[in-house]
C-alpha cells in the first residue's frame, strides 16, 4: 500500500491536486478491490492498474469543471469518474446514475463508507431518470458514442449545460454524427499520469438558436 500511495501522490501532484486526497482515494480503491472479488464491478483486478486506469484517468478531467456545480455521471458502474471527482472537488454535487442493482448497492455503500455528502446514487436507466435540466454537465466514461450519450442523457442538461465525454482518440466520427441541436465546443487532450494511452475530453453543448 505504501508503494500505491507514493505512486498516487505523484500522480496527484502531476494533476495539480492536493496529495492529501490520496487517503480517501485509496480507501475507495480498497473498497472497490474488495467488492470486485464478489460482484465483478470492473475487469481490472490489479490495484496498481486500477490506480492509473481508474483513479488518475477519472481525475484528469477535473480542470475542465469550471462553472459546474451539478454533475451527472451516466452509467457510473463502480463510480467512475464520479466518485474520484466527488472526492477531489467537494464543491461539486455528483449524481451517479446506474441501473444495475449490484453496482448501485456498491455505490451507496461506497458513499456511506467514504462519507461523501456531495454525491448521491440514482438507480435508474439513464433515459428514464426524471431530472430534466438539472445538471450543469453530464459525463460518461464507457457508455458508448456521443450520439448515444446525448440520446439517453441529453434531457438532463440545463440550457447551457455541457457533455464532458472521456474518449481515447479525438472521436471525429462521433463528432460528425452529433444529432441536430448539438455542437462541438472543444476537444481537450488529457495527460494521465502513469498511462501511456491517448486520452481526450470532448466537450459538447447545445447549438444556439
Amino acid at each position: 500500500m505504501d508503494a500505491l500511495r507514493t505512486e498516487l501522490e505523484s500522480g496527484l501532484q502531476d494533476l495539480e491536486l492536493d496529495i492529501a486526497l490520496a487517503t480517501p482515494l485509496l480507501a475507495y480503491l480498497a473498497l472497490l478491490a474488495r467488492w470486485n472479488q464478489t460482484y465483478n464491478l470492473t475487469a481490472i483486478r490489479d490495484p496498481r492498474e486500477m490506480l492509473a486506469k481508474h483513479l488518475l484517468d477519472s481525475l484528469a478531467m477535473h480542470a475542465h469543471l469550471d462553472g459546474v456545480q451539478r454533475l451527472a455521471d451516466l452509467g457510473s458502474g463502480p463510480g467512475l469518474p464520479g466518485i474520484p471527482l466527488a472526492i477531489a472537488c467537494p464543491q461539486l454535487q455528483v449524481t451517479l446514475v446506474e441501473s444495475n442493482g449490484k453496482k448501485a448497492r456498491f455505490l451507496r455503500e461506497a458513499l456511506r463508507q467514504l462519507q461523501l455528502a456531495n454525491a448521491d446514487v440514482a438507480e435508474s436507466r439513464i433515459e428514464a431518470f426524471a431530472a430534466p435540466g438539472r445538471f450543469d454537465a453530464i459525463t460518461a466514461r464507457a457508455l458508448g458514442g456521443l450520439p448515444l450519450i446525448l440520446a439517453l442523457g441529453g434531457h438532463l442538461l440545463a440550457p447551457q449545460g455541457r457533455l464532458l465525454a472521456m474518449k481515447g482518440g479525438r472521436a471525429e466520427d462521433e463528432i460528425a454524427a452529433l444529432p441536430a441541436g448539438w455542437r462541438l465546443l472543444a476537444v481537450h487532450p488529457l495527460q494521465v499520469p502513469g498511462l501511456a494511452a491517448i486520452r481526450h475530453l470532448v466537450e459538447v453543448g447545445r447549438s444556439p438558436g
